[in-house]
């Protein structure tokens, strides 16, 4: 057996391999880990730092294993004369087609440094809003699974007590009451909760798997800007990304066409991103950018008249941007609005669900009393 072999052998499992390559798998990118990544490196390219010892201290210093390993081989391929774009073009998961685009105009037009900017800019407004959408939906999801677990919790241990009560004083029990107790027996009997548990995977499995082909996407989105108090809040927050990314892309030099192609596919919803993509078209045949957009009865009102004007003025990417800023503030406002609103349905909900116990309860009292007197 040779040294080489028995060398091998020794060395055995590599344990600090596995460890990044599993860091690296359960690590998860969001965009305030881009947004501080970008700013750094705008930072640092503004001081002077070379753009290749700047991702190379990035990448010593990021606390992300994903980021990590994707920097140190974007490094890499700036070493053999790959440019900052296309390297990070490899990185589809962490790196995606608006910030690649934003990245090549800046490489093409010599001022990455300004491109860095705004990304990162664009990135912490984000971050910022995700943060808002977050923490107003933290407190219906927080209530709700208390009122679930209250809800299951009493069913299943408190009610079948008093039931037992009442029968041994013989008194009938009430039609409400029969119906609490089915419920009960329900959830204290395993096969039929499990039953219940699969049949709600299974529903969720095969909606995302519907999601999943572009008819179901298609009707999936429509139906959430149809709905009464999600719809427009869904639609607000795309016409805000749209003008946004729109008018970063314009400012940075990217050419309208490709800009329709990249908003379209970061649009967040199938009918907003057809019509964008509608647009695109008519555009390209020659079309108003405005009128394309008005056809295409998605966008409000007020953007559709701030695009008329920026077009009028050779000013869009402009006019965008403040477009882009109102509708951010609107949806931080509808945001806020929302939570004030489900506020007292949550509070109502919780009511309904307790107090239906508690009246499958004292029910059965009166005719307790009724046959005591």
């Amino acid at each position: 057996m040779s040294t080489n072999v028995i060398e091998e052998k020794k060395k055995g499992f590599d344990w600090a391999e596995f460890e990044e390559n599993l860091n690296v798998a359960l690590a998860n990118i969001t965009v305030k880990d881009k947004a501080v990544f970008s700013r750094q490196l705008a930072v640092m390219f503004n001081s002077g730092v070379a753009l290749m010892k700047a991702i190379d201290m990035l990448s010593a210093t990021s606390e992300n294993a994903k980021l990590k390993k994707a920097l140190r081989s974007i490094k890499g391929e700036i070493e053999t004369g790959v440019p900052l774009s296309e390297s990070m073009a490899k990185f589809p998961d962490i790196f995606d087609d608006l910030y690649c685009a934003m990245v090549q105009s800046g490489e093409i037009g010599g001022v990455l440094d300004m491109v860095l900017n705004r990304l990162a800019t664009a990135l912490e407004k984000s971050a910022k809003l995700q943060n808002h959408i977050k923490s107003a939906s933290s407190y219906p999801k927080a209530v709700g699974t208390i009122a679930v677990l209250v809800f299951f919790g009493m069913t299943t241990f408190l009610l079948p007590t008093f039931a037992g009560i009442f029968e041994e004083l013989g008194a009938e029990l009430p039609a409400f009451t029969v119906l609490m107790l089915s419920i009960s027996e329900f959830f204290r009997t395993p096969i039929k909760l499990g039953s219940l548990v699969v049949g709600i995977v299974v529903v969720v499995w095969a909606y995302k798997t519907f999601y999943k082909t572009p008819q179901g996407r298609l009707l999936c989105d429509r139906m959430y800007l149809n709905l009464p108090i999600i719809g427009p809040l869904i639609k607000l927050t795309a016409v805000a990304r749209f003008c946004g990314t729109f008018s970063m892309l314009t400012g940075a030099g990217v050419p309208m066409l490709t800009c329709f192609e990249i908003v379209a596919r970061t649009a967040g919803n199938k009918v907003i991103s057809n019509a964008i993509l509608n647009a695109q078209k008519e555009v390209e045949q020659g079309g108003s950018l405005t009128e394309a957009f008005e056809r295409e009865n998605v966008f409000p009102a007020m953007a559709i008249s701030m695009m008329r004007i920026g077009e009028e003025t050779g000013e869009i990417d402009k006019m965008l941007a403040k477009v882009g800023d109102f509708y951010e503030d609107e949806v931080e406002q509808a945001v806020k609005g929302l939570t004030s609103t489900l506020e007292p349905i949550m509070m109502v909900g919780i009511a309904g669900l307790v107090g239906s116990i508690l009246m499958s309860m004292y029910l059965p009292m009166f005719a307790v009393f009724e046959k005591l007197g």
